[in-house]
């Protein structure tokens, strides 16, 4: 997963084409031509105990601000790592392995009604834990935060908005076209929220449950991941006692196009087990722990 991956012919700019799928895979980008065919939804919950007594930790040695978004996060590219799979992609109608970790996320400039939104890019390396990761998010959310214009994203867009409605109409069909040939510059593609890893948005800051969201069509992002508000629960045990646990919903909206069940099942579970054992993300991977994609 680098960008210093040699480049053959086919391959893209954010991904080497993988040649070695299983046919019927390769196959269904052709059946499912549009990502909101191939859409398919998850939710499940996760036990969070000593993910926050962890996070208590943290917080207790001068990590401010630190939060279940860092910690998921963590889990998730720790995931990656071991379960490359999750951080293919689907982009002219073949399947790719993509060569960086690339997490876009939606934050309110100011907590009020009136307050804009922006979306950020964060990259990340397989081996970052979750301090590498807090400082990454850290130090863009703090440059994003204020009522200016500073990010790449938000550059963009205030420009296009700027255009008559025709020629954003056309704009957007030459776009599409550009990026099924791999013809969009690296500048648009790196500041381009629809092209990345997994789109992550953290409802729990507002006090709701997460949403199922829809995965955009145009761009080449496979997974949408919405976190909710953190909950108590009453269990009854089998001796009869009720005991309170911690919980933390969350959904994911998957294209199922960019590997099977299977990969998606083991990976989801291997997600929950470092939630649930939140002291293995603490320092960086060994890079000989990264598993790379087949080729």
């Amino acid at each position: 997963m680098s960008d210093k991956i040699k480049k053959r012919r086919g391959d893209r700019k954010h991904g080497h084409w993988l040649r070695t799928i299983d046919p019927y895979c390769a196959f269904t980008p052709y059946i499912m031509k549009d990502r909101d065919d191939a859409l398919n939804f998850f939710s499940d919950k996760v036990e969070i105990s000593a993910a926050e007594a962890f996070l208590r930790k943290l917080r207790a040695d001068g990590v401010k601000g630190v939060g279940m978004l860092h910690l998921f996060l963590a889990c998730y590219v720790r995931t990656i790592a071991k379960y490359p799979a999750l951080n293919r992609f689907i982009a002219g109608q073949r399947i790719y392995a993509r060569n960086r970790i690339e997490v876009v996320m939606t934050i309110k400039k100011k907590m009020s009604i009136e307050g804009g939104e922006t979306a950020i890019k964060v990259k990340f390396d397989p081996t970052d834990g979750v301090m590498e990761i807090y400082d990454k998010i850290e130090e863009i959310v703090a440059a994003n935060k204020g009522g200016e214009v500073t990010d790449g994203t938000d550059r963009a867009a205030e420009i296009f908005a700027k255009f008559p409605r025709f020629i954003l109409r056309l704009a957007v069909r030459l776009f599409n076209w550009m990026d099924y040939h791999d013809l969009l510059p690296e500048a648009l593609l790196d500041v381009s929220p629809f092209h990345g890893s997994i789109v992550v948005t953290d409802l729990g800051s507002l006090g709701i449950p997460p949403v199922f969201h829809h995965i955009y069509s145009f761009g080449n992002v496979p997974l949408f991941l919405a976190i909710g508000a953190k909950r108590t629960e009453r269990e009854l045990g089998r001796d009869g006692t009720v005991t309170e646990k911690r919980y933390l919903d969350y959904t994911v909206t998957t294209d199922e196009r960019i590997c099977d069940g299977f990969n998606f099942s083991v990976a989801f579970r291997y997600m929950k087990y470092l939630m649930r054992n939140p002291e293995m993300l603490y320092g960086k991977l060994d890079p000989s722990e990264v598993v790379p994609d087949i080729d």
